[in-house]
Protein backbone atom coordinates (compact mmCIF):
# COMPACT_ATOMS: atom_id res chain seq x y z
CA UNK A 1 0.00 0.00 0.00
CA UNK A 2 1.50 3.51 -0.90
CA UNK A 3 0.24 5.49 1.39
CA UNK A 4 2.98 8.27 1.06
CA UNK A 5 1.93 8.81 -2.70
CA UNK A 6 -1.67 8.44 -2.15
CA UNK A 7 -2.28 10.65 0.46
CA UNK A 8 -0.80 13.74 -0.71
CA UNK A 9 -1.99 17.25 -0.40
CA UNK A 10 -3.64 17.40 -3.87
CA UNK A 11 -5.47 14.51 -3.33
CA UNK A 12 -6.67 15.07 0.01
CA UNK A 13 -8.25 18.16 -1.54
CA UNK A 14 -9.63 16.13 -4.18
CA UNK A 15 -11.35 14.46 -1.78
CA UNK A 16 -12.43 16.86 0.35
CA UNK A 17 -14.43 18.68 -2.54
CA UNK A 18 -15.84 15.41 -3.39
CA UNK A 19 -17.15 14.82 0.57
CA UNK A 20 -18.02 17.99 -0.01
CA UNK A 21 -20.65 17.35 -2.54
CA UNK A 22 -21.55 14.36 -0.93
CA UNK A 23 -22.60 16.60 2.51
CA UNK A 24 -24.77 18.99 0.17
CA UNK A 25 -26.41 16.18 -1.15
CA UNK A 26 -26.64 14.64 2.30
CA UNK A 27 -28.16 17.59 4.05
CA UNK A 28 -30.92 18.48 1.22
CA UNK A 29 -32.12 15.57 0.78
CA UNK A 30 -31.92 14.53 4.64
CA UNK A 31 -34.24 18.13 4.95
CA UNK A 32 -36.70 17.74 2.27
CA UNK A 33 -37.19 13.92 3.20
CA UNK A 34 -37.85 14.28 6.55
CA UNK A 35 -40.40 17.09 5.98
CA UNK A 36 -42.46 15.41 3.12
CA UNK A 37 -42.17 12.19 5.28
CA UNK A 38 -43.17 13.46 8.30
CA UNK A 39 -46.17 14.80 6.58
CA UNK A 40 -46.92 11.22 5.10
CA UNK A 41 -46.80 9.82 8.04
CA UNK A 42 -49.16 11.82 10.10
CA UNK A 43 -51.65 11.73 6.97
CA UNK A 44 -51.52 8.16 7.03
CA UNK A 45 -51.65 7.98 11.18
CA UNK A 46 -55.09 9.88 10.74
CA UNK A 47 -56.33 7.05 8.45
CA UNK A 48 -58.22 9.76 5.84
CA UNK A 49 -60.07 7.41 3.48
CA UNK A 50 -58.71 7.84 0.29
CA UNK A 51 -55.56 9.28 1.43
CA UNK A 52 -53.63 6.71 3.42
CA UNK A 53 -54.54 3.93 1.36
CA UNK A 54 -52.92 5.73 -1.78
CA UNK A 55 -49.77 7.11 0.01
CA UNK A 56 -49.92 3.47 1.75
CA UNK A 57 -49.39 1.68 -1.73
CA UNK A 58 -46.82 4.47 -2.69
CA UNK A 59 -44.65 4.39 0.57
CA UNK A 60 -44.48 0.01 0.34
CA UNK A 61 -43.83 0.92 -3.41
CA UNK A 62 -41.04 2.85 -2.53
CA UNK A 63 -39.86 0.66 0.35
CA UNK A 64 -39.74 -2.25 -1.77
CA UNK A 65 -37.55 -0.72 -4.82
CA UNK A 66 -33.44 -0.22 -4.58
CA UNK A 67 -32.45 2.61 -3.82
CA UNK A 68 -29.99 2.63 -7.06
CA UNK A 69 -32.85 1.64 -9.09
CA UNK A 70 -34.65 4.60 -8.11
CA UNK A 71 -31.22 7.13 -8.74
CA UNK A 72 -30.97 5.43 -12.26
CA UNK A 73 -34.83 6.04 -12.60
CA UNK A 74 -34.85 9.65 -11.99
CA UNK A 75 -31.35 10.42 -14.08
CA UNK A 76 -32.14 8.23 -17.11
CA UNK A 77 -35.69 8.23 -17.57
CA UNK A 78 -37.47 11.70 -16.33
CA UNK A 79 -35.50 12.93 -19.14
CA UNK A 80 -37.76 10.67 -21.63
CA UNK A 81 -40.43 12.48 -19.95
CA UNK A 82 -38.82 15.99 -20.79
CA UNK A 83 -37.96 16.39 -16.82
CA UNK A 84 -33.63 16.84 -17.01
CA UNK A 85 -32.17 17.36 -13.86
CA UNK A 86 -28.40 16.64 -14.05
CA UNK A 87 -26.27 14.58 -11.60
CA UNK A 88 -26.96 16.87 -8.55
CA UNK A 89 -30.80 16.89 -8.37
CA UNK A 90 -30.86 13.60 -9.72
CA UNK A 91 -29.34 12.45 -6.84
CA UNK A 92 -31.42 14.77 -4.36
CA UNK A 93 -34.49 13.81 -5.78
CA UNK A 94 -33.84 9.78 -5.91
CA UNK A 95 -32.33 9.97 -1.86
CA UNK A 96 -35.34 12.15 -0.72
CA UNK A 97 -37.71 10.10 -2.85
CA UNK A 98 -36.46 7.05 -1.30
CA UNK A 99 -35.78 8.03 2.45
CA UNK A 100 -39.31 10.08 2.27
CA UNK A 101 -40.63 6.61 2.86
CA UNK A 102 -38.47 5.44 5.36
CA UNK A 103 -38.98 8.23 7.20
CA UNK A 104 -42.68 8.04 7.10
CA UNK A 105 -43.04 4.61 8.56
CA UNK A 106 -40.97 5.80 11.57
CA UNK A 107 -43.02 8.92 12.39
CA UNK A 108 -46.24 6.49 11.66
CA UNK A 109 -44.35 4.56 14.35
CA UNK A 110 -43.75 7.10 16.43
CA UNK A 111 -47.44 8.32 16.35
CA UNK A 112 -49.09 4.88 16.75
CA UNK A 113 -46.67 3.88 19.80
CA UNK A 114 -48.31 6.79 21.97
CA UNK A 115 -51.01 5.29 23.99
CA UNK A 116 -54.28 5.88 22.96
CA UNK A 117 -55.44 6.60 26.40
CA UNK A 118 -53.69 9.60 26.42
CA UNK A 119 -55.39 10.91 23.06
CA UNK A 120 -58.87 9.71 24.34
CA UNK A 121 -58.45 11.83 27.89
CA UNK A 122 -57.29 15.21 25.65
CA UNK A 123 -60.39 14.64 23.47
CA UNK A 124 -62.76 13.82 26.02
CA UNK A 125 -61.14 17.51 28.20
CA UNK A 126 -62.63 19.24 25.02
CA UNK A 127 -59.21 19.50 22.52
CA UNK A 128 -59.81 18.98 19.14
CA UNK A 129 -57.99 16.58 17.33
CA UNK A 130 -55.24 18.80 16.04
CA UNK A 131 -54.75 20.23 19.08
CA UNK A 132 -54.15 16.43 20.88
CA UNK A 133 -52.28 15.61 17.85
CA UNK A 134 -49.90 18.65 18.50
CA UNK A 135 -49.69 18.99 22.14
CA UNK A 136 -49.90 15.35 22.88
CA UNK A 137 -49.04 12.97 20.45
CA UNK A 138 -45.72 14.51 18.78
CA UNK A 139 -43.90 15.59 21.56
CA UNK A 140 -43.96 12.23 22.98
CA UNK A 141 -43.80 10.41 19.66
CA UNK A 142 -40.82 12.43 18.81
CA UNK A 143 -38.25 11.07 21.81
CA UNK A 144 -39.18 7.72 20.25
CA UNK A 145 -38.61 8.68 16.41
CA UNK A 146 -35.03 10.15 17.17
CA UNK A 147 -32.92 7.35 17.43
CA UNK A 148 -34.21 5.47 13.86
CA UNK A 149 -34.88 9.06 12.04
CA UNK A 150 -30.67 9.75 13.31
CA UNK A 151 -29.94 5.42 12.19
CA UNK A 152 -32.10 6.66 8.36
CA UNK A 153 -30.23 9.88 8.31
CA UNK A 154 -27.08 7.79 8.80
CA UNK A 155 -27.76 5.53 5.62
CA UNK A 156 -28.72 8.08 3.66
CA UNK A 157 -25.58 9.75 3.87
CA UNK A 158 -23.94 6.10 3.13
CA UNK A 159 -26.38 6.02 0.30
CA UNK A 160 -24.88 9.06 -1.61
CA UNK A 161 -22.01 6.48 -1.83
CA UNK A 162 -24.34 5.07 -5.18
CA UNK A 163 -24.89 8.47 -6.83
CA UNK A 164 -20.85 7.07 -8.09
CA UNK A 165 -23.29 5.11 -10.37
CA UNK A 166 -24.53 8.24 -12.45
CA UNK A 167 -21.02 10.12 -12.30
CA UNK A 168 -22.01 12.63 -9.78
CA UNK A 169 -18.37 14.28 -8.19
CA UNK A 170 -18.67 13.16 -4.64
CA UNK A 171 -16.56 11.48 -2.13
CA UNK A 172 -16.40 8.21 -3.76
CA UNK A 173 -16.11 9.27 -7.63
CA UNK A 174 -13.43 11.11 -6.85
CA UNK A 175 -11.38 8.65 -4.92
CA UNK A 176 -12.21 6.44 -7.67
CA UNK A 177 -10.86 9.02 -10.25
CA UNK A 178 -7.57 8.55 -7.80
CA UNK A 179 -7.45 4.88 -8.13
CA UNK A 180 -7.78 4.37 -11.13
CA UNK A 181 -4.73 6.63 -12.07
CA UNK A 182 -2.48 4.32 -9.76
CA UNK A 183 -4.05 0.91 -8.47
CA UNK A 184 -1.99 1.42 -4.84
CA UNK A 185 -3.58 3.94 -3.94
CA UNK A 186 -7.12 2.07 -3.62
CA UNK A 187 -6.51 0.50 0.12
CA UNK A 188 -5.26 4.07 1.41
CA UNK A 189 -7.55 5.98 -0.47
CA UNK A 190 -10.81 3.90 0.22
CA UNK A 191 -9.08 4.13 4.29
CA UNK A 192 -9.03 7.40 4.20
CA UNK A 193 -12.78 7.41 2.24
CA UNK A 194 -14.07 5.26 5.19
CA UNK A 195 -12.34 8.22 7.86
CA UNK A 196 -14.44 10.82 6.08
CA UNK A 197 -17.69 8.55 6.39
CA UNK A 198 -16.78 6.97 10.04
CA UNK A 199 -15.92 10.52 11.52
CA UNK A 200 -18.97 12.63 10.38
CA UNK A 201 -21.75 9.56 10.78
CA UNK A 202 -20.18 9.14 14.53
CA UNK A 203 -20.32 13.13 15.46
CA UNK A 204 -24.20 12.73 14.07
CA UNK A 205 -25.15 10.11 16.13
CA UNK A 206 -23.50 11.73 19.25
CA UNK A 207 -25.35 14.74 18.62
CA UNK A 208 -28.64 12.47 18.55
CA UNK A 209 -28.20 10.70 21.77
CA UNK A 210 -27.55 14.29 23.13
CA UNK A 211 -30.42 15.30 21.98
CA UNK A 212 -32.38 12.56 22.85
CA UNK A 213 -31.04 12.59 26.54
CA UNK A 214 -32.64 16.43 27.12
CA UNK A 215 -35.79 15.47 25.20
CA UNK A 216 -36.62 12.80 27.60
CA UNK A 217 -35.16 14.31 30.70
Amino acid sequence: MNFQGAWTLGHIRFMLEGFAVTLQVAVIAIILSFILGTLIGVLRYTRLPIVSPILAVIVETLRNLPLLLIIMFVYLALPELGIRLGVFYSAVVGLTVFEMAMISEIVRGGLMSVDKGQTEAARASGMTYTQTLWHIVLPQALVKMIPPTVSQFISLLKDTSLAVAIALPELMHNSQIIYNGNPSYINPILLLAALFYFVTNFLLSQVALLLERRLRY
